[in-house]
């Protein structure tokens, strides 16, 4: 082998690492960004008033939900659906949340059968003092759900304080959650 070619080896097998490299490096970065990015998004509602709506119950259940509905306390509204697998893994939570009896939780069902949905809450438990049944899923649009469960903290004067999307887990539910609901409550002197 000459003196030249040994360099022209190296740099062609540099040449064949490089996409390589450049590939582990972007896979890393998307990696780093989905496992330690912030399951927070901002929403352009934070702040506002609840989008108006009257939504009818569930066939077989007795209460829809409303605006009205949420003034007056504050509550959680969960947007779930019984074909929705991430909100099986955050029902046991809600279903305790429920039982602690320290805030009022609400449902919104998102584009599901009344037997399905009623089946889901059969098989998992039912933490809502109401749910509505948003059929066509025109409420949920209203109120920027864009991927299912979304979990939304309400003031008593029916503003968006706090919104969480995907399923919370107890790290979320303790440090993200119940602390916009506790310092809302004590503001509110309930």
């Amino acid at each position: 082998m000459s003196v030249t070619e040994e360099p022209r080896r190296r740099k062609g097998r540099l040449l064949t690492m490089m996409p390589v490299a450049i590939f582990a490096l972007i896979g890393a970065g998307f990696y780093w960004g989905l496992f330690n990015g912030d399951d927070t998004l901002p929403s352009p509602l934070i702040g506002k008033a609840v989008p108006e709506f009257d939504l009818p119950p569930i066939e077989g259940r007795a209460d829809g939900l409303s605006t009205a509905d949420l003034k007056g306390q504050v509550s959680i509204v969960n947007v779930w659906a019984s074909w929705c697998v991430p909100c099986r893994v955050e029902m046991p939570l809600l279903n305790e949340l429920a039982a602690r009896d320290e805030v009022a939780i609400y449902g919104i069902n998102y584009k599901d059968r009344p037997e399905e949905a009623l089946g889901f809450l059969d098989e998992l438990g039912d933490p809502y003092t109401r749910i509505g049944a948003d059929r066509n899923g025109r409420v949920s649009i209203d109120w920027g759900v864009y991927g299912l469960p979304e979990t939304f903290v309400i003031d008593a004067e029916g503003r968006i304080a706090y919104k969480h999307i995907g399923p919370f887990d107890r790290r979320s539910l303790e440090e993200d959650i119940l602390p916009v609901v506790r310092r809302l409550q004590e503001g509110a002197g309930s």
